[in-house]
């Protein structure tokens, strides 16, 4: 563990020093902060609360722009390593690759974290202050989104790992990352909305559909903030497919965690057969 959290601070240190970490707490923090006020703006129509309104505002910033920072930092992880010439330094150190995987993953991690924390702690802080006090269920669901949005960029953290062992150039790395990014974040959804409307309920059931949802995590974040909860669902327009989710918050969570653990595994098997 002592190794794993050396390499996790040096991932750290780097990335302190690096301006795409400064630019991305700077960018979800304004970001944040124009949703929480532009989009709680009617509240009093709806008759929701500034909180609950903003939570889906901020979801579905989550789903766009937390997965592309997150292979923006890991996408050459590795492969940057190699192509620098410094891989071979670091195999050179009483580290075993798992070891050096695991740790750099933590640091890109904890980087993400704070981004996320801060930038949507900064707009919940100011929201407070300027409306005043929230419910317990309005906090508990700000609270929820933050956390999974840091599960679901650690998701994206680990694609970009698993490309970055996988390649052997950097620009191979960064084309595969934006692919991902499109494929998970915009296509696997209008692909889906496409097969629905062809089949016309014919072959496909709520059943199936539920479970094809699984395979996108961006869906499955959605499920959990949007349509997982009676008041955000309502707010959030999906409300319909609120009715129809089969999964409980532990089933969505544990697939989430799942799109992590695979990924992982996969990058660290095949960084651990890949010359360096």
């Amino acid at each position: 563990m002592n190794a794993i959290a050396t390499i996790a601070g040096r991932e750290i240190r780097d990335g302190l020093r690096n301006r795409w970490a400064l630019g991305a707490v700077l960018l979800m923090a304004g970001l944040a902060l124009t949703l929480a006020f532009l989009g709680s703006a009617p509240t009093g129509v709806v008759g929701a609360s500034p909180l609950e309104v903003t939570v889906v505002s901020l979801s579905s910033l989550t789903i766009f722009l937390v997965p592309l920072i997150a292979l923006l930092l890991s996408h050459d992880a590795i492969v940057g390593e190699r192509d620098r010439g410094t891989l071979l330094l670091l195999l050179s150190y009483p580290l075993s690759r798992w070891q050096i995987l695991f740790g750099k993953f933590l640091g890109h991690l904890s980087i993400l974290t704070v981004a996320t924390v801060l930038g949507y702690g900064a707009a919940g802080a100011a929201l407070a202050f300027a409306a005043g006090e929230f419910d317990a269920d309005s906090l508990a669901s700000f609270a929820r989104m933050v956390g999974s949005s840091v599960l679901l960029g650690a998701v994206f953290v680990a694609l970009g790992y698993l490309v970055s062992a996988t390649v052997r150039e950097r620009a191979t790395a960064a084309g595969l990352a934006i692919g991902i990014w499109l494929v998970l974040v915009l296509l696997y959804d209008m692909a889906l909305l496409g097969l629905l409307v062809a089949d016309q309920g014919r072959t496909i059931s709520v059943a199936a559909f539920n479970w094809l949802l699984l395979l996108d995590p961006a869906d499955i974040f959605r499920l959990l903030n949007l349509a997982g909860l009676s008041k955000t669902s309502l707010f959030a327009g999906m409300a319909g497919l609120a009715e129809q989710m089969q999964f409980g918050r532990a089933v969505l969570l544990t697939a989430l965690a799942a799109w992590v653990a695979v990924p992982l595994a996969l990058a660290a098997f095949v960084f651990s057969r890949k010359e360096p």
